[in-house]
């Protein structure tokens, strides 16, 4: 029993691997990559800061990836690919908008406060 399965699996593999490998399949391997790439920089990010922080380069590499993922998914006319990452992608450019938004406010409140000291002064 444990030598079919055993044998049933290195068929698998073969048949996932290698007979079925084509240049649309390296493209979706190349953009899981990517995708996962985005951990591997938050976690840096984090491990430098001593905290736990979210870099600009998750959400670059997420939308990079995300993108990548999702026209695999039209490659191979699967929608199990095509639905999620056409979402997931809304929400990281929302995140990036809402970090864009953020940063204006607080250079705003910066200058604001300059502006007050000046006055003063």
């Amino acid at each position: 029993m444990l030598m079919r399965l055993s044998h049933d699996l290195g068929l698998y593999f073969y048949d996932l691997v290698v007979a079925r490998f084509d240049l649309w399949a390296a493209f979706g391997v190349l953009a899981q990559f990517v995708f996962g790439a985005r951990f591997l920089v938050q976690w840096i990010a984090s491990e430098k800061a001593e905290k736990s922080v979210i870099p600009m380069g998750f959400w670059f590499l997420s939308i990079a990836g995300g993108i990548m993922t999702m026209i695999y998914g039209f490659a191979r006319r699967d929608i199990v690919i095509i639905l999620p990452q056409a979402l997931s992608i809304f929400i990281y450019i929302r995140n990036l908008m809402l970090i864009s938004k953020a940063k204006k406010k607080a250079g705003g409140m910066v200058a604001s406060g300059s502006e007050v000291e000046a006055s003063a002064g």
